[in-house]
């Protein structure tokens, strides 16, 4: 997961309507410093401040939370790699239909070989 992606992931959890705009990416607490923190709006205009107006929003929560996200993320590796690898739907579908109606069970124990292939290895 991309850092900058995890850092509005957390603020988002932390505090819904936040609007804010960040020059980069935010990985330590002075990037967190250079928020520039939308207040308001003025005829159209945007009024920003970089000191966070936000009580609940602190570096060491985001910081927390982007770490709880990288640990959510990094659990499901293993279903992200079977999604790219498991058989298509297609492959089924011509595999168990020769199976049921043809007889033949060919493309079928090539499908399950291969499903079993991908499940063990990529593991939970």
């Amino acid at each position: 997961m991309r850092n900058i992606e995890k850092f509005w992931s957390a603020i988002k959890t932390l505090k819904a309507d936040v609007q804010a705009t960040v020059s980069g990416d935010v990985t330590s607490q002075e990037d967190f410093d250079k928020i520039e923190w939308t207040t308001g709006e003025d005829n159209g205009t945007a009024i920003t401040t970089t000191t966070n107006p936000h009580s609940e929003i602190t570096w060491d929560l985001v910081s927390a939370e982007m770490d709880r996200l990288q640990t959510e993320y990094d659990a499901q590796d293993y279903a992200r790699k079977r999604k790219e690898a498991y058989p298509s739907t297609k492959d089924f579908m011509e595999a168990y239909t020769e199976k049921e109606i043809g007889g033949d069970t060919t493309k079928w124990d090539a499908y399950v070989i291969n499903y079993n292939k991908t499940r063990s290895d990529n593991p939970k």
